[in-house]
């Protein structure tokens, strides 16, 4: 074994101590050398100063939209309202006689009839045997009469021989009288049955329009049994328009209107000729009558949608994407001095391919919005861009 300085040999394995100093040495001044860089740096950010937030920042850019001055314009002062359509003079037509068993219905809704024309017949079997009967009796009577009548002419021709007294010729008389009486009995009694025979065809009252028809062959009736038939007559029709009291005001008879029944696109010329003279209390509404001609597309009993034209207005008139509508009514959105958004509520007239006449709620110097009310809430700012109408 040798001994060296620092160096020892044992088994070819060599021990450097001073060399593995220097290495651990090293290895120290690395890792502190990197812990104070770290640490360094997570000073330099924690204690950088932090940049200004851009001037704008948390703030919404206001939306531009469009909007219009609508102003006044002179149209057709147009009053719209709904109400149901029948008939304009209806006729209940029933049994005006005894009555009995039908025996023919001869009409069917829908058919026009003139006046007077049969609608349904009774059977009258019984009934034609007991005027056969008092035609008979007339017979009878008359024969009485004429006998009589010969009888007194006979002893009128002897009393001047004295062979017949006076008192004769006036009892004679009087039988002759009493005959011809009870022959003219005879007669109104036959002309009674033929009368009330004659009221056993149900008839109609005048001309018109069947609308309904509640009998059958077969089927037994009398006085009480109501109404038979349902007529119009001469096919005039009505609507019923109801109406606020405010529009009801201007309403008078002669005014022009349109009627469109509900799911027809046919429109029909019609004239106001009653305006109701009442209130309803509980809907502050009243009737107007608008007389229209028949047509195919009008049912009694229907729905439909009145125009009618109340003279001339100055009003504003808007595009339709303009008004808007929810459970609380028609309204525009208008843009205010300060650029803000607030809600009008409005009465809409007349809605045609022109656009929509406001009968209330703008004087037609705001700016309203064109469109885009939907996306809108009442007291945003947004940035108006007018355009013109």
């Amino acid at each position: 074994m040798n001994y060296e300085t620092g160096i020892i040999r044992d088994d070819q394995v060599v021990l450097d101590y001073e060399g593995q100093e220097r290495r651990a040495k090293r290895r120290r001044w690395i890792i502190i050398g990197a812990v104070v860089l770290v640490a360094l740096l997570v000073a330099f950010m924690l204690l950088r100063p932090k940049a200004a937030p851009p001037a704008d920042a948390g703030k919404k850019q206001a939306p531009s939209v469009t909007v219009v001055v609508p102003g006044r314009q002179t149209v057709d002062s147009v009053v719209s309202a709904n109400g149901n359509l029948g008939a304009r003079r209806e006729m209940p037509v029933g049994v005006a006689g005894e009555g009995g068993m039908v025996a023919r219905v001869l009409v069917e809704p829908g058919q026009w009839v003139g006046a007077g024309q049969v609608l349904a017949t009774i059977d009258r079997r019984v009934q034609t045997q007991q005027a056969a009967s008092l035609g008979s009796q007339i017979a009878v009577a008359q024969a009485d009469a004429r006998l009589a009548q010969a009888n007194l002419e006979r002893a009128q021709a002897l009393v001047k021989n004295g062979f017949i007294s006076k008192a004769q010729i006036d009892q004679l008389t009087a039988t002759r009288d009493a005959a011809n009486a009870r022959a003219r009995v005879a007669g109104a009694n036959y002309q009674q049955s033929l009368a009330s025979n004659s009221r056993l065809d149900i008839r109609a009252p005048a001309a018109g329009l069947v609308l309904e028809r509640r009998v059958e062959p077969g089927q037994i009736v009398s006085a009480g049994s109501g109404m038979l038939f349902r007529m119009a007559k001469g096919g005039e029709m009505e609507m019923l328009a109801r109406l606020g009291e405010a529009d009801l005001a201007r309403m008078h008879t002669g005014l022009a209107a349109t009627v469109t029944p509900v799911g027809s696109t046919d429109s029909i010329k019609g004239q106001v000729w009653q305006v109701s003279p009442v209130i309803d209390p509980q809907t502050r509404q009243g009737i107007v009558r608008i007389a229209v001609p028949y047509s195919g597309a009008i049912r009694p009993g229907g729905f439909a949608e009145a125009k009618i034209v109340g003279g001339v207005a100055n009003v504003p008139l808007l595009p339709q994407s303009a008004v808007q509508s929810d459970d609380k009514g028609n309204y525009v959105y208008i843009v205010d001095g300060n650029n803000k958004v607030v809600r009008r509520d409005v009465k809409v007239g007349d809605v045609g391919d022109s656009g929509v006449t406001i009968m209330a709620g703008l004087s037609g110097q705001e700016r309203v919005v064109l469109s885009a009310g939907a996306f809108l809430n009442p007291g945003e700012t947004v940035v108006p861009q007018r355009a013109k109408l």
